[in-house]
């Protein structure tokens, strides 16, 4: 692995990549875990790119993978740490643009996270990373 002298260089070679933060978000935000749930996103990841990405992901400590069944298809991705730790720099991204999306093409979901993060940013972090973890203890727990 790279050695590097600069920690913007060092978090950019992960969280600079757009799957990677998009698999991130689909993980920490949306609860997806399985193969088949990021390939629904509306962003249309291509198979070959999303199992790069996760590759890339796990190896880099972001993710996780379990596998309850021992199965391929009981494969579970959960975030780690690492992975939850990116959660404020996938909101500031989201604070960046989100004033500059017309909310015509917003649905109530999306609509209803933009008010929630501007009106109180930290709890809506404190609570989205709170319902991340009571997640991630009950797929642990299959």
């Amino acid at each position: 692995s790279k050695k590097y002298t600069c920690a913007i260089a060092c978090s950019a070679n992960i969280l600079g990549d757009k799957w990677n933060l998009l698999i991130l978000r689909d993980i920490i935000l949306h609860k997806k875990s399985r193969f088949k749930e990021f390939m629904s996103s509306k962003e249309k990841i291509a198979t070959n790119v999303l199992t790069k990405k996760l590759n890339i992901l796990l190896e880099e400590g972001f993710i996780g993978k379990l596998t309850p069944l021992g199965t391929k298809k009981s494969t579970r991705y959960i975030a780690l740490d690492k992975g939850i730790s990116a959660l404020p720099i996938i909101i500031e991204m989201y604070l960046f643009s989100i004033r500059s999306i017309d909310e015509s093409v917003l649905d109530d979901s999306q609509i209803a996270i933009k008010n929630a993060l501007i009106t109180n940013r930290g709890a809506f972090e404190e609570e989205k990373i709170k319902q991340y973890l009571d997640f991630s203890k009950e797929l642990r727990a299959l």
